[in-house]
């Protein structure tokens, strides 16, 4: 039977199992190697409370400190969320990391 990826879907290259992370949106289950992440970097307040942060604030100069997160997906939940897309035969030849 033919193989859709060389890599089977999954990034773990000699390891026997990978650990489990949860799905953002609906909770599942995938293996950390097969999972699509995400590294989301915001600020903790939106841009309309920040004038007014900035206007009560003592402090010159002070920087609001930002929001990490990292966010794991599913296969399904990204392509439903398009967080990634479905790509052609030839396109999944590809793997530069996209632009």
């Amino acid at each position: 039977m033919p193989k859709k990826r060389r890599n089977g879907g999954r990034s773990r290259k000699g390891r026997g199992k990978t650990r489990q992370v949860d799905c953002v949106h609906c909770m599942c289950k995938p293996p950390k190697d097969k999972a699509v992440h995400r590294f989301n970097i915001r600020n903790i307040v939106d841009s309309g409370a920040m004038n007014d942060l900035r206007a009560a604030c003592a402090i010159e100069n002070y920087v609001v400190p930002k929001l990490y997160a990292k966010s794991y997906y599913c296969i399904s939940c990204a392509v439903h969320s398009r967080i990634v897309r479905v790509r052609n035969r030839e396109a999944r030849r590809n793997r530069d990391p996209p632009v």
